[in-house]
């Protein structure tokens, strides 16, 4: 999947490349960096701080528009089931934010597996009605642990081969 969207994208240069896949929903960040290390041949802290920086971009306009989007959207009925679905789903996995508030936040965006990144990390938010410094400053925080942990993920697997 990573390398269509590297091919997809493919007349963009390098550091582009590595912003968007790291703000696409499914890919994040731990898309973005082996995508950015393995199949464009860039250095790590670079394609790290890229991926960093693209992995936000959704980041404001989701807190600032989610809920008013979601609300409207609510009165079609194949989004009234879509958001119905993604609600239930992020609150069954958010338990750790409804408990740790903001902590719980960072530490849900920074468990680099599917589900749990920056966007959901905003669904979170809206949820359980954070406010959006507290909501932006947990999830960036959870943004550069799960980088962190991706990069040192690619860092070993590149260093054994």
């Amino acid at each position: 999947m990573i390398e269509r969207l590297v091919e997809f994208f493919g007349a963009l240069p390098p550091e582009w490349i590595i912003c968007l896949i790291a703000a696409l929903p499914v890919s994040e960040l731990r898309g973005a960096i082996p995508a950015g290390v393995i199949l464009l041949d860039l250095p790590l802290w670079e394609v790290l701080l890229l991926s960093y920086l693209g992995n936000l971009l959704p980041v404001v306009p989701l807190l600032l528009f989610l809920r008013p989007v979601s609300r409207w959207l609510h009165r079609f009925s194949v989004w009234h089931w879509f958001f119905y679905w993604l609600f239930a789903r992020t609150r069954r996995r958010a338990k750790i934010v409804e408990r740790y508030k903001g902590l719980g936040l960072a530490l849900f965006v920074a468990v680099p597996l599917p589900v749990t990144g920056a966007w959901t990390g905003c669904a979170a938010a809206m949820l359980f009605r954070f406010r959006f410094w507290p909501a932006f400053l947990a999830i960036a925080s959870g943004v550069g642990i799960s980088g962190l942990i991706v990069a040192g993920m690619v860092h070993a697997g590149l260093s054994l081969l």
